[in-house]
């Protein structure tokens, strides 16, 4: 096969395409930037002929046999479009966007969808589609310090306590979840539903939430998600195997559940590492499934909080089985309040709080702005949760979960819960099992912000190496007070594009990033093109017509889930130190965060002030009505068609802070070898 000599390349900034075949079939293209023409930054990629056949339609065998005949050179412009048409894919960028809505592009191959999932009526979630199959266990149990938040109170109550903490675990599943009996030996597997039960009440509360009534909203959840489930199986036991050498978007979903060999010095069985997932308002522990199940698909282990600080629509506090008895002692030091009415209750309804005389602080440009008590003791309140949460999966990793399962809530006859409760889950397989030392945390809106103030207070948490913000609001933080409260770990700042044009906002991310990479961690901000600030949960997937027609979100939502992803995933693959974590063999680097820097924010889709963070702005109302799936196919044919990136890159770190973290990352490595080398077998749990 011959080669290319770019070094003669008469042409430095186009982008050349050269097929030929000799011996063999294969693609070779070469493509220089029209902005860094330099040497270091030309790529050649050798890709077997065959595969890219066979990823063609069959009728673009003989025009490809046309244009490598003789082995001849051909202008990208030329070649590469219509080599790009064949694939389905949109056009190649232009050296000047037009900053129209972004193009169209596939989303990840998943595996099919059940029969139940397939019918019209319930909506239901994509399935996943990293290499593992993906379980779920709801768990509440009681808190080890429950205690009031502020002296904040309504109805003679404080309005924020900490009684119970409630999470859903995404994890990587065993080979056979979801075939045959399940393992408490019921001949089926149960899913999770999405709206949290009970149902009417959850629906209820949402009505409340939104400003609409109750029984609108109720009807609503009726005929779309009443039944709607999680992709994802109830109790499943925990992988025991490492994942292919290989990745979803070249493999697809038929890699899912293969066995791969372990790197070289990795035990046979994988030990998994730990997130931390924070909502935003009005979200719950399933309102971002898709993005826990995700990344539980790829190797993590996903704790999923549901906040009793009153920023979800409606949550249920269940009590211990001995009733209020246990917080008797804690009322006597006015630690926990509990009426009289609520002490004959089995739990407590804990729905959205309101802010007293400003219901809508949270909105850009109020004028009486955000009521500053109410949200940083909800900030407080959501730290002891985490905490608290952190320390149940503790247990579980010293090999204590039957202990947990005593002390869940979460069980047949309580408010909320499966009859299946944790039945049936393999305590012992978790033994040792998760990496609860380097743990990664996530947060989307207000639980960003929590991210945030979290990774400010390091002695308290000092397990988190690494976090993610989705759309941070950035109100409630206040500046670092001292130098030790300042962000020192890695981090990826990921906005929709409709955050993006909150300016204030916008410089708080911004100077957050900046904060990072001033005290020697790496730090990306980034804009996923085309979306709105619910595209990070469940709720664009479930309601994709709401999202396109009133809030103009012009990017496919699986789509906009899948960019989270990658990038992420990407970040993460930087920046956690080996040994290696089962993600590493599955996720792909360079295809997100290596993209050029952004030099001038565009407003063509930046929409009026009044409606500034919440929607974008179409230049064509009338064509962004249009049914979201019949806008793109348009697109493809031609009569409607951008030439944008789908993701803006706004701040990357230096050549200098990526070197210097390596070296750190090197250090923390070798560190955690010899010290896993120097303990017995017994110890390392």
């Amino acid at each position: 096969m011959a080669a290319l000599d770019l070094a003669d390349d008469p042409h430095p900034n186009k982008c050349w395409l050269w097929l030929s075949i000799e011996g063999q079939d294969a693609l070779i293209f070469s493509r220089r930037s029209a902005v860094d023409a330099t040497e270091s930054r030309r790529k050649d990629f050798a890709l077997d002929g065959g595969d890219v056949i066979s990823s063609l339609p069959s009728s673009s065998r003989a025009i490809r046999s046309q244009y490598t005949k003789g082995g001849e050179f051909m202008e990208i412009t030329k070649a590469m479009a219509l080599f790009d048409r064949l694939r389905g894919a949109p056009r190649p960028n232009s050296d000047a966007p037009t900053h129209d809505p972004p193009p169209s592009r596939p989303s990840k191959t998943r595996p099919p969808k059940s029969l139940r999932d397939r019918l019209p009526y319930p909506r239901s979630l994509p399935t996943y589609s990293g290499p593992y199959s993906v379980g779920i266990m709801d768990i509440e149990v009681p808190a080890a310090s429950p205690r009031p938040f502020s002296h904040i109170k309504r109805h003679g109550e404080h309005l924020l306590q900490l009684k119970t903490v409630l999470v859903a675990v995404y994890y990587p599943s065993a080979f056979g979840s979801g075939v045959g009996k399940d393992p408490a030996g019921y001949v089926t597997w149960s899913r999770q539903t999405w709206l949290g039960r009970p149902r009417l009440k959850t629906a209820q509360g949402y009505g409340l939430f939104s400003g609409l009534s109750q029984w609108l909203a109720v009807l609503w959840y009726l005929v779309s998600t009443w039944f709607t489930k999680i992709p994802a199986f109830r109790n499943a036991d925990l992988a025991t195997h490492w994942s292919p050498l290989q990745d979803s978007k070249t493999s697809g979903w038929k890699i899912k559940n293969q066995r791969g060999a372990p790197p070289n010095g990795q035990p046979e069985e994988p030990v998994f590492p730990l997130m931390i997932f924070s909502h935003g308002m009005g979200g719950s522990r399933t309102a971002y499934s898709s993005l826990c199940g995700e990344f539980a698909s790829y190797g993590f282990v996903v704790v999923a909080l549901e906040h009793r600080d009153g920023t979800g629509p409606r949550t249920f506090i269940n009590h211990p089985a001995e009733g209020l008895a246990r917080y008797a002692e804690h009322e006597k030091e006015d630690t926990v309040n509990n009426s009289t009415v609520k002490a004959k209750r089995k739990f407590d309804t804990v729905d959205y709080i309101f802010p007293k005389n400003n219901p809508m602080d949270t909105s850009p440009g109020n004028p009486q702005g955000i009521d500053g008590e109410l949200r940083t003791a909800q900030l407080a309140l959501r730290l002891a949760e985490i905490d608290e949460a952190y320390q149940l999966i503790n247990v579980i990793n010293r090999g204590d979960g039957l202990d947990i399962a005593e002390r869940n809530l979460r069980k047949a006859g309580s408010v909320g819960a499966s009859s299946r409760g944790l039945k049936g889950v393999n305590w012992s397989g978790w033994k040792g099992r998760v990496n609860v030392n380097q743990v990664t945390m996530l947060g989307h809106s207000f639980g960003a912000a929590a991210t945030v103030e979290m990774l400010r207070q390091k002695k308290d948490f000092h397990w988190a190496k690494q976090a993610i913000i989705y759309d941070i609001w950035g109100a409630p933080l206040k500046p670092a007070s001292n130098l030790e409260q300042r962000i020192n770990v890695p981090l990826l700042a990921v906005n929709s594009e409709a955050f993006t044009y909150w300016e204030e906002n916008f410089k708080t991310v911004t100077s957050l990033c900046e904060e990072t990479g001033q005290h020697g961690a790496p730090s990306w901000l980034m804009t996923v093109r085309g979306t709105v600030h619910i595209a990070h949960s469940d709720f664009c997937i479930l309601y994709p017509h709401f999202a396109s027609v009133f809030l103009k979100m012009a990017l496919k939502p699986e789509r906009a889930i899948d960019l989270n992803i990658s990038a992420s995933l990407e970040f993460l693959a930087r920046v956690i130190p080996k040994p290696l974590a089962p993600f590493h063999h599955s996720s792909r680097s360079g295809q997100i965060l290596e993209q050029q820097r952004l030099e001038k924010l565009p407003t063509k889709l930046r929409p009026d002030e009044e409606r500034k963070a919440r929607r974008l702005k179409l230049e064509h109302e009338t064509r962004g009505r249009v049914n979201p799936k019949l806008r793109r196919r348009l697109k493809k044919v031609g009569g409607i068609h951008s030439d944008d990136k789908e993701i803006w890159m706004h701040l990357v770190p230096t050549d200098e802070v990526l070197e210097q973290w390596e070296v750190k990352r090197a250090a923390e490595a070798e560190n955690t070898n010899s010290n896993l080398a120097d303990r017995p077998a017994t110890e390392l749990i």
